[in-house]
């Protein structure tokens, strides 16, 4: 997981084409989704985190954008709705 402001430009443009940024994630909502999420992009640079896989973000504690991940929002609710 990286901190958008502990990284340049060039490098998250470099880590994406790499395929070592594929989600980012707002650090204190704790919801994570695709990099082209319109909710997404308007999140404060300070907010913002990257990650490698959505098995990270998961790990982290980070749950699916109900905008950009909808099918995998609606298996986080049944999960939580039957614990």
């Amino acid at each position: 997981m990286w901190l958008h402001v502990s990284l340049t430009q060039s490098e998250i443009q470099s880590k994406i084409k790499q395929g070592e940024i594929t989600f980012a994630g707002n650090h204190k909502l704790k919801i994570y989704g695709l990099l082209n999420c319109a909710s997404g992009k308007r999140m404060k640079k300070q907010n913002r985190v990257f990650f490698v896989s959505e098995t990270e973000a998961l790990k982290n504690g980070y749950r699916p954008c109900r905008n950009c991940t909808y099918k995998k929002y609606q298996q986080w609710i049944y999960s939580i709705q039957n614990r």
